[in-house]
């Protein structure tokens, strides 16, 4: 993956406001610290508290070597949860980047050029009890996709980030995200 951070990994979390996509980066930004990697973490965001654009990219460097350039400029994984993050996203996908999208909320596109899997974040969220939880059912995706870290270590982090009423569905959201790329049926990625 060459690009300005040499061999770093880039990551976007990217839909509307409200949607909980900085903390789901600042779960994985913390899990990657905790597991030895350097990272730079951004985030963007309308005024608006709700509907706006809303994104968050991470930035992995190699092991502890630092990030050469801390902002997002080729993606390597993106995870929409809202069409409305479509149009400044997608251009920054690398050729076979990894575009996870809302099947619920976002409409496929993007070319041939990167794989595309639609999954059921926010209808997943919904069967759980909670909705407001597709941004940890999407960062459960993204863990077993990306492979930089453990589940058990983003566990741990969970359960140190989350208040207390919300550790049990949240880390029921982590764990059904991740089933859910790792089930057989999950393996058919398709281009776009």
């Amino acid at each position: 993956m060459d690009n300005r951070s040499g061999n770093a990994v880039q990551l976007r979390f990217g839909g509307s406001g409200g949607q909980g996509l900085q903390l789901s980066a600042k779960i994985l930004a913390a899990t990657l610290l905790r597991a030895g990697r350097t990272i730079a973490l951004s985030q963007s965001y309308e005024p608006t508290s709700r509907g706006g654009v809303s994104r968050s990219d991470i930035v992995v460097g190699e092991g502890a070597e630092p990030v050469d350039f801390p902002l997002a400029t080729e993606l390597d994984y993106l995870v929409l949860l809202d069409e409305v993050a479509s149009r400044s996203s997608l251009p920054l996908v690398r050729g076979g980047g990894v575009v996870l999208a809302d099947a619920d909320r976002v409409e496929p596109g993007g070319g041939e050029r990167l794989v595309l899997r639609r999954l059921p974040f926010t209808a997943l969220a919904r069967s759980l009890g909670n909705e407001r939880v597709a941004n940890v059912v999407a960062l459960g995706a993204l863990i077993a996709v990306a492979e930089l870290c453990s589940l058990a270590t983003v566990e741990a982090v969970v359960r140190e980030e989350t208040p207390r009423k919300f550790l049990d569905i949240n880390l029921e959201a982590l764990a059904a995200g991740h089933r859910l790329v790792m089930a057989p049926a999950a393996e058919a990625a398709v281009g776009c």
